[in-house]
């Protein structure tokens, strides 16, 4: 074979499953052989550069199933309030943050803040002195505006929208600040501070080259962002490079037309050297703590009974066209009535399973699911795409938002990747970045020791949590022919931990230090 670019040797390999060789060699962006020392003499060549690992444990390339990276950071602008727990602090954060253009805007708080509370721009004006403030709460489908904000957006009253968002006002119709799902949220766009392109783009080689420092080389991003998102991941890879693989999932949303899901599949054409697009997200509701998602019956406030797509048909529609066409889907579907309608919906396709039944689809978030549905999964060939760490917004005695609003039956269920995996689901993990922090090495702890309200069930296996970022990863994706495992032909995307991340406790994998990190066979950390 002709000489490697890159040779990895002294390694302890993991393609997930253990195996007897230690060395790896990659040209020209794949793994071309695996073998052991004495291979490796033989393959070096002038020019391959060579990396001795002293040891470490090589796995597949760490992917985040589930991430934003560059709508994420829109989201992520401005003061963290991730830390702030009531609203003293909150308003003391306000008060010491920092304007742009004059606006104070921030992002990450919990809901748990407000303590039951009715969200209300009363409880922060006193902070801002008049400044216009615009806070995306933590799950990213709602938002609290102040009172100069909402005026700033022409936003007086009530609306009716396409799909499920809402304008929360008072009794007599007076906008209370808080805004409830994409399409609210959207209004506020027009009036907030706009970020420079270079700005925006230098942001995002930083970000993801932060990510390839936790371990990834690759994320599954959920959406198109805005701005051109191609045309800005076009202009890096004329530059340079991309620290991260990215695949890319279009969103379509209610109201869409034959016409526009016809572009959804023209869209899928579109690809760089390190990222392309891959499927379409939908939404089938919003969230738990914001009373949006889709639920069998009510919450404790008598929501949750509506799905985003105020035609649930329509969306079912929508699949199979775009399942014809021969493109996946992710939908978003957080409460157990969401849950069962895409499940109904991907059955209805008659579709199979296996590695040559059509397009994959998959299933977002899955918070509460009943036993009746697990076992369908697997049956229907639908991935379950989870994210351990956001099991952190909710506390064990169910004394959170979540739990409290879907009531002690269903909060018993949350988060249920170890049953899902028992019943025989491909699980990818990911992080929702920046809904939770992207460290990949979080994702696998928290997989295995999960927090909060889930942290009375089972956690997976290392070697599960794992799998969960690498071959089922690649599954989720329809890219198990060339990714998640160490073999020759495969993407030579690897990553290198100090320690066995299938066998260490979930505390030691969490702060693992990453001794390379390796996409598309290029260096993209050093540890």
């Amino acid at each position: 074979m002709s000489a490697p670019d890159l040779l990895l040797v002294d390694a302890r390999l993991r393609t997930p499953g253990l195996s007897p060789h230690t060395a790896v060699a990659v040209r020209d962006g794949l793994i071309t052989a695996v073998g052991d020392a004495a291979d490796a003499r033989a393959w070096r060549g002038p020019r391959t550069e060579v990396v001795d690992l002293a040891g470490a444990t090589l796995t597949p390339g760490l992917t985040d199933a589930h991430s934003h990276p560059v709508w994420g950071l829109e989201m992520a602008t401005g003061t963290d309030l991730s830390a702030v727990t009531g609203l003293d602090g909150l308003r003391a954060a306000l008060r010491n943050a920092g304007r742009r253009e004059g606006w104070v805007v921030g992002f990450g708080l919990d809901h748990n803040v407000f303590a039951g509370r009715p969200i209300h721009h009363a409880l922060i004006e006193d902070a801002l002195d008049g400044a216009p403030a615009f806070l995306r709460l933590y799950d990213g489908h709602s938002a609290l505006a102040s009172a100069t904000a909402l005026k700033a957006a022409g936003i007086d009253g009530p609306r009716a929208f396409g799909q499920r968002s809402e304008i929360v006002c008072d009794a007599e119709g007076r906008p209370t600040g808080h805004l409830v799902e994409h399409a609210a949220m959207d209004l506020m766009t027009p009036v907030l501070p706009a970020r420079p392109y270079a700005e925006r783009r230098d942001r995002l080689v930083e970000l993801l080259g932060a990510m390839a420092a936790t371990g990834l080389t690759g994320a599954h991003v959920m959406d198109l962002g805005g701005h051109d998102v191609p045309g800005l991941l076009a202009a890096i890879e004329a530059d340079g490079e991309l620290p991260l693989r990215l695949r890319l999932a279009p969103w379509c949303m209610p109201g869409a037309t034959e016409e526009e899901l016809d572009e959804l599949v023209r869209l899928q054409e579109r690809a760089g050297r390190h990222w392309r697009i891959g499927g379409v997200k939908f939404f089938m509701d919003g969230t738990v703590e914001g009373g949006t998602a889709w639920l069998e019956h009510a919450d404790c406030h008598g929501q949750g009974t509506d799905a985003f797509w105020p035609d649930p048909a329509a969306y079912s529609a929508a699949v199979r066209h775009l399942h014809r066409a021969g493109v996946g889907t992710a939908t978003h579907a957080i409460g157990d009535a969401a849950v069962r309608h895409v499940l109904d919906t991907v059955e209805s396709l008659g579709a199979g399973t296996g590695a040559d039944a059509g397009p994959r689809h998959r299933i977002e978030h899955i918070e509460t699911v009943p036993d009746a549905q697990l076992a369908r999964f697997a049956a229907l060939g639908v991935v379950a795409s989870m994210q351990p760490p956001h099991t952190a917004y909710t506390r064990a005695d169910r004394t959170d938002e979540w739990s409290k609003r879907l009531g002690e039956e269903r909060a018993a269920r949350a988060w249920r990747c170890r049953d899902l995996r028992d019943a025989g689901a491909t699980l990818a993990l990911g992080s929702d970045w920046p809904i939770a922090h992207h460290d990949a090495r979080q994702v696998l702890a928290t997989a295995q020791a999960p927090r909060g309200a889930a942290s009375t069930r089972s956690g997976l296996t290392g070697l599960m949590a794992l799998e969960g970022m690498t071959t089922h990863a690649a599954l989720a994706a329809g890219e198990e022919r060339v990714a998640g495992r160490i073999a020759p032909g495969h993407r030579a995307d690897l990553t290198a931990f100090a320690v066995d991340p299938a066998e260490a406790p979930a505390d030691e994998t969490a702060t693992a230090p990453i001794r390379l990190t390796v996409s598309g066979g290029r260096i993209t950390h050093r540890g």
